[in-house]
């Protein structure tokens, strides 16, 4: 609905900017020059400064006041900039086209100069599509129980339900960001959505075991979508400073969600009132909360759909089929981009380095952080005697840690700031991609110390305050390690940015799926103690990993093709 509205009133500030003029050749205008001549007459030099791109927001230097259409008629048009079609694309017959652009830097059709306002009321709408599929990934975790006496299997095959929505999750990542880059972010978002509901819905009335896992799978892969998208919706609207703040609160609300389930599913599962499978309901409600509200409030923020629609409404105004967007007369089919978008990420990870041990490391965070989802009945429930639904109660200190990194983005947003603007007082273009790694490494001795500390003092002769304290550091530590990693692998590549992050996703998430699974058999025999021990000395030969970055980071890229 609201993308609908925004089409439409993008349509009638057209009408009202342009200014429609008689035919030339009528009017006596002997000043005025066919537009197919204008480029036949420019030499080379005047026409590539003239080339419009579609990253840049001002018109061309070589954009032309007026434009002369087929009918003679000559228009002004804002942001419209003249190319010759050979260099374009050789599908055009014709040998001139009108390339569609921003009209200058501050043009409130880009979404990057909205208010403030529409800005954060977009992205905390948006951000809740994190918070719903984490939550779905997670919450059937907590009825593992139920589950498996409803259908007659083990504890391990019902944890299944849980790692296979994760498994999808990490397939899903390789193709998602080719269909939100042609069709723009909000079909994307309310197609996929509306599938996850459907398959969510489906997993609970499945009749039988097989079915549940099917439709979890299913569910997974659509619910992906979301996840790997709300990033790139927040860089529509945001510059790279202010995205300082921006991505740490949409990886806030991605980390809640799968926390925050576990505290309500528990209780739904030991419930006398209600089914085990009011999981998918609490689900599937949310879901439709979150659509509903995309649906009618998020307007559409991805740049070139925009300039398409743009393009469109001009071809109809006008009349004259040469106004193209940039995205209109790509040259790739959605086909091979696909194709690119599934091998460029494994390409990043076995010949990168940066994104080798960067996805190694959150691969190691995720193994823990997800392997809690089963594991924190063995520490808390079978150690301390707690109940279903107060195990579930103890992932409140994982949240708490959450926030408290969350908290700390204002010092880490000003702190960047200054000495950002102290690298351009120096005569430097910004700062190197290494001062992103301050949050990982306040971050990063907390992970091995919080699992030490967890796995040494969970005893009953100890009170159970000292492994839920410890959880708190954790979750600290979790957040600062995901928000630098992500900024630096974005700061670092550029270009290829998209693809390092899917990377980092796709390898996680499978992780995370194998960790659920494993984590049943892996607490029952080592136990408690060793297990997060184990797991602790892992994450100790990882914790160098910010630091050799921001020593050694910037000898690395000057070595690499791939980096800037």
């Amino acid at each position: 609905m609201q993308s609908f509205r925004q089409y439409r009133s993008m349509r009638r500030d057209l009408q009202k900017s342009i200014k429609l003029h008689g035919p030339y050749a009528a009017a006596g205008d002997r000043h005025v020059q066919p537009t197919d001549d204008i480029l036949e007459d420019a030499d080379d030099a005047r026409l590539e400064k003239g080339i419009h791109s579609m990253d840049g927001h001002g018109q061309s230097p070589y954009s032309t006041p007026g434009i002369v259409l087929h009918d003679g008629q000559k228009v002004t048009v804002p942001g419209v900039n003249l190319r010759r079609a050979s260099e374009i694309c050789e599908r055009v017959n014709t040998k001139t086209l009108f390339i569609v652009g921003f009209d200058g830097p501050d043009d409130k059709l880009n979404p990057k100069n909205w208010s403030i306002g529409r800005k954060w009321a977009t992205l905390g709408i948006v951000g809740t599509t994190g918070m719903l599929v984490g939550w779905a990934s997670s919450i059937d975790s907590t009825v593992i129980k139920q589950g498996q006496e409803a259908f007659g299997v083990s504890e391990v095959a019902e944890s299944l339900a849980t790692a296979l929505f994760l498994i999808a999750f990490g397939f899903g990542s390789l193709v998602a960001a080719p269909f939100s880059e042609t069709v723009g972010r909000n079909p994307v978002y309310i197609a996929t959505l509306s599938i996850l509901m459907i398959f969510t819905m489906a997993s609970g009335l499945a009749p039988n075991f097989g079915a549940q896992l099917a439709f979890r799978f299913l569910a997974g892969l659509f619910g992906c979508t979301p996840m790997t998208t709300f990033g790139g919706s927040m860089a529509d609207i945001f510059d790279p400073m202010d995205r300082t703040y921006a991505f740490p609160v949409c990886c806030t609300l991605s980390f809640l969600g799968p926390f925050l389930a576990p505290m309500v599913g528990a209780f739904i599962g030991q419930s006398t009132h209600i089914s085990w499978r009011w999981t998918e309901w609490a689900t599937l409600i949310m879901a439709a909360l979150v659509t509903g509200a995309i649906f009618l409030f998020v307007p559409e923020t991805y740049g070139p759909v925009l300039l398409q629609w743009k393009a469109k409404h001009l071809r109809e105004i006008t009349g004259d089929q040469r106004f193209m967007a940039e995205i209109e007369l790509r040259q790739t089919s959605l086909v091979t981009r696909l194709m690119h978008s599934c091998s460029r990420p494994f390409h990043l990870f076995f010949r990168e380095i940066m994104v080798a041990l960067f996805t190694m490391y959150l691969v190691v965070v995720y193994i823990v952080l997800f392997g809690f989802l089963t594991g924190y009945e063995f520490i808390f429930g079978r150690t301390y005697g707690f109940t279903q639904g107060s195990v579930g109660l103890t992932f409140i200190g994982m949240n708490i840690g959450f926030l408290i990194a969350f908290a700390m983005v204002p010092h880490i947003y000003f702190s960047y700031k200054k000495r950002l603007l102290n690298a351009i007082e120096n005569g430097h273009n910004g700062l190197p991609p290494e001062e992103r790694l301050w949050f990982a490494m306040y971050g990063a001795p907390w992970l091995p110390i919080s699992l030490f500390w967890m796995g040494w003092t969970s005893y009953p002769s100890i009170s159970y305050w000292s492994p839920l304290v410890a959880s708190v550091a954790f979750g600290f530590s979790v957040q600062g390690i995901f928000i630098s990693t992500y900024q630096y692998l974005i700061d670092t590549y550029e270009l290829f940015a998209a693809s390092a992050l899917v990377s980092a996703t796709f390898f996680r998430y499978i992780a995370a799926g194998a960790m659920v699974i494993v984590s049943i058999p892996m607490y029952g025999n080592l136990g408690v103690h060793w297990s997060l021990t184990l797991l602790g000395c892992i994450s100790v030969l990882m914790t160098p990993v910010p630091y050799i970055f921001y020593k050694y980071g910037h000898v690395i890229r000057q070595r690499n093709k791939k980096t800037p």
